[in-house]
């Protein structure tokens, strides 16, 4: 998956206006413009696609966490470089706050099933032995089980019900 699609879907899954995404933006003392959102959220054949980079998207998670869950005092995180899926994953399980059996019975909602112990595999440090990559269509399949989470929450019942 690509920066902007991971942007498009967590947009689209919180319904979230393109003010509220420089909001977003702004909680982790970034400045995004209406021209850059709208650019990064475009398809990525139109004229005024923005490719959105690896910082950039660590700057869009990050105020996600302050968004969601309040920011915190002191130092804030520091930036990463270059991201990957499973630090995506991180970044979204800390803004949604979800433990692991959340994680698991949402997936499960989208037809997959994995084990804790897979699960945990992917909060891991690189260097880790038991370390696993997430791969484009764990993650994709993760942004489908909060989007339907979100729209079953929205319309008042909980999921799987």
């Amino acid at each position: 998956m690509t920066n902007n699609d991971i942007l498009r879907r967590v947009r689209d899954t919180f319904d979230f206006k393109n003010k509220t995404m420089i909001e977003i933006f702004a909680m982790a003392d970034f400045s995004a413009t209406e021209a850059q959102v709208a650019g990064w959220l475009e398809k990525d054949a139109a004229e005024t696609f923005i490719k959105l980079t690896d910082t950039e998207l660590a700057v869009f998670l990050n105020g996600l966490i302050n968004f969601k869950r309040g920011k915190r005092d002191g130092e804030q995180p520091k930036l990463e470089a270059h991201l990957n899926n499973n630090m995506v994953f991180q970044k979204l399980r800390i803004a949604l706050n979800l433990k692991a059996e959340d994680i698991l019975e949402m997936l499960q909602t989208v037809g997959v099933s994995l084990s804790k112990h897979e699960l945990s595999a992917f909060f891991r440090k690189p260097e880790n032995k038991h370390y696993r990559e997430c791969k484009d269509d764990v993650l994709r399949q993760f942004l489908s089980a909060v989007q339907r989470q979100s729209g079953a929450n929205a319309s008042g019942t909980e999921p799987g019900a």
